[in-house]
């Protein structure tokens, strides 16, 4: 199982974080290892102080496949949550001062969590889907994915260009602005329309 990521795919979180638009989707991925297991509670990691949230929908891959054209890819994936990739910023600020890989504060275990997944059927508008993501109760992000710079077809189609993509894959597929520090104690829940579908507390 691969985990599949997209940075930077939301205008208003690249001008909050500093960063340019990309023509094409930023592509990178998390391990098997960094997927929190539902049994598991969540450990603030021990080496970095600034632990980040960022809320995104998730797609699970349902199908094998390679070069998949976009207008295929709705064949490939058969539901939708919401996500976090966690991130520790203190540990990614570093390592892009020094042109470094990011995988240290991106790709360590337990750095990705899906919440209830929601089966895809033809009344559901990909295009149109509203979700939400709060800390201790309070809305702390909130967007459509009409907002997104590449639609979820476009990044599957552009993804499979590179990886094969295989069934039980996961796709997160960017966060919108809002992404913020958490801290021990702190309980996160994400949203599908108005459906809570994830929760998490901090330990």
């Amino acid at each position: 199982m691969k985990i599949f990521c997209i940075g930077r795919n939301y205008a208003d979180h690249a001008t909050e974080m500093g960063n340019g638009l990309s023509e094409e989707p930023i592509i990178f991925m998390k391990p098997k290892s960094a997927l929190v297991q539902g049994h598991t509670p969540f450990y603030y990691p021990e080496f970095t102080n600034e632990l980040h949230y960022e809320a995104e929908l998730v797609v699970r891959i349902s199908k094998n496949g390679k070069y998949i054209q976009e207008k295929h890819a709705a064949n490939y994936y058969n539901a939708i949550t919401v996500g976090i990739d966690f991130t520790a910023r203190d540990i990614q600020n570093k390592l892009k001062e020094k042109g470094l890989p990011w995988e240290k504060a991106k790709s360590f275990d337990n750095s990705a969590a899906v919440g209830k997944f929601i089966e895809i059927t033809p009344a559901l508008d990909k295009k149109n889907i509203n979700f939400s993501f709060s800390k201790n109760k309070e809305i702390v992000q909130k967007d459509n994915s009409k907002s997104m710079i590449f639609s979820i077809d476009q990044i599957i189609a552009n993804i499979s260009n590179y990886f094969s993509l295989n069934i039980g894959d996961l796709v997160f597929t960017g966060t919108p602005a809002g992404v913020g520090e958490c801290i021990v104690g702190d309980v996160l829940e994400g949203y599908f329309e108005k459906e809570p579908v994830l929760s998490l507390e901090i330990k």
